[in-house]
C-alpha cells in the first residue's frame, strides 16, 4: 500500500533502450492507479528520449554519463549538474523510489538512499531496500517481472502496452515497411543481400514503400561503429525495384521519429523493435543469440523468427516473407 494517498514516486531507469520501454507499462499503470501522484523518473541521456512526451510523467530527470558526453561537454560539467539535480530531488521529500531494474543493483540502492525517501522499492536481495522483490525464477517476459512492482501498489492485472510517442505523430497515408538493418551483436546481424531480396520480393506483391533505418556510421569506428557500408550494399542490390526512402538516424529522436512513419517494422531483436513496439508497430522480429521468451515484443502483433544455431544468418528470406504476409491482417490500413 501507498504511505500516502497523492504520493511522490520516483523510478529510476538507467540501462538500455529496450529495458525503459519495457518499464513504460509499469509507468502507465501507476498512473491510472495514482491520478493525482507526482511521478517521475531518472533516466540517463542515452534512454532518455524513450520518455520524451510521455504523459504518465511529471518529470523527467537525466544525467549523463562519462562515456555519453558530447563534444564539449566537460566531466566536471556533467558532475556539478548531476549533483545540483540530486540535491533537488532529495528536498522533495519523495514516499517511494522504485529500482526498475530487474537484476540487483547495489550502487544505484545507495543512491536511492542519499535521496531519503520514505521506501526503496527494488529487486534482489541488497542492503538497504525497504521492498526487495526475488529475482525471476519464472521465466517472465521483462514486461512482467519489473510489473511486480505493481502489486506493492495493490494494482492487478496483466501489464498494458508499452508506450512511446514521437514529437510529431505523422499521418501514415502510405503503406509504409521499416527496415531496420543495424544491430550490436554479430548474431543479430542479417546480411545485405538478404534484405535487399526481401524489400524486392515484398515490392513485387504490391505497392508498398520502404524506409531503410540504420545507425550512421563507419563499421570500423571503434566509438560508435555505424552501417553506412550496408546500407548503400542493400540499396545498391535493391536498385529501382523499389520505393526505399534512406534514414540513418544519429539520434534515438530522430529513430523514434522515422518509426512513427512506418506501417510496420522488420528488424533484429534490440533497442529499435522495443521502440516499434511502443509505437504500435506489428513486427517481424529476427532473434540471434538471445532469450526470446524474455525480450519478444509486447503488446503488439509480431512473428519471431529464432534458428537453433541462434544466429539470424540462418533465417531465410522465404521464412521473413512468409512472416510478413502472416502479419498483413494486423497492419493498419493507411490513412485516406
Amino acid at each position: 500500500m501507498s504511505h500516502h494517498p497523492v504520493p511522490k514516486i520516483l523510478l529510476i531507469r538507467r540501462d538500455n533502450i529496450g529495458d525503459l520501454v519495457c518499464t513504460t507499462p509499469l509507468i502507465a499503470a501507476l498512473r491510472q492507479h495514482f491520478p493525482d501522484a507526482w511521478l517521475g523518473a531518472l533516466v540517463n541521456s542515452y534512454n532518455a528520449p524513450v520518455l520524451d512526451g510521455n504523459p504518465d510523467l511529471d518529470e523527467k530527470f537525466v544525467y549523463t554519463k562519462a562515456k555519453h558526453r558530447g563534444e564539449g561537454e566537460s566531466l566536471p560539467g556533467i558532475l556539478w549538474r548531476r549533483m545540483v539535480m540530486m540535491r533537488r530531488l532529495r528536498r522533495m521529500q519523495l514516499d517511494d523510489v522504485i529500482i526498475a531494474t530487474t537484476s540487483p543493483q547495489p550502487r544505484v540502492v545507495a543512491l536511492a538512499q542519499w535521496l531519503r525517501p520514505k521506501r526503496i522499492i527494488g529487486f534482489g536481495d541488497v542492503k538497504g531496500l525497504d521492498v526487495a522483490l526475488p529475482l525471476d525464477d519464472a521465466g517472465r517476459h521483462e514486461v512482467e517481472d519489473v510489473f511486480r512492482v505493481a502489486a506493492i501498489y495493490g494494482i492487478d492485472g496483466p501489464p498494458p502496452a508499452c508506450r512511446v510517442f514521437s514529437k510529431a505523430p505523422p499521418t501514415r497515408t502510405t503503406f509504409t515497411v521499416g527496415i531496420h538493418i543495424s544491430a550490436r551483436k554479430s548474431s543479430q546481424r542479417w546480411p545485405a543481400e538478404l534484405f535487399a531480396v526481401t524489400i524486392k520480393t515484398l515490392a513485387a506483391q504490391g505497392p508498398v514503400r520502404f524506409l531503410l533505418l540504420w545507425s550512421p556510421g563507419a563499421e570500423d569506428n571503434p566509438l560508435h561503429p555505424g552501417d553506412d557500408a550496408k546500407a548503400q550494399d542493400v540499396l545498391g542490390r535493391v536498385g529501382a525495384d523499389a520505393t526505399v526512402i534512406p534514414k540513418p538516424t544519429q539520434t534515438l529522436s530522430e529513430l523514434i521519429a522515422a518509426l512513427a512513419e512506418c506501417s510496420a517494422l522488420i528488424c533484429a531483436d534490440g533497442g529499435a523493435m522495443h521502440l516499434g513496439a511502443g509505437l504500435g508497430l506489428p513486427i517481424v522480429c529476427l532473434f540471434g543469440n538471445s532469450g526470446a521468451a524474455r525480450w519478444r515484443p509486447w503488446g503488439v502483433p509480431y512473428r519471431l523468427l529464432q534458428k537453433p544455431s541462434q544466429d539470424v544468418q540462418d533465417i531465410s528470406v522465404d521464412e521473413v516473407i512468409a512472416a510478413f504476409n502472416g502479419l498483413r491482417a494486423d497492419i493498419p490500413a493507411p490513412s485516406a
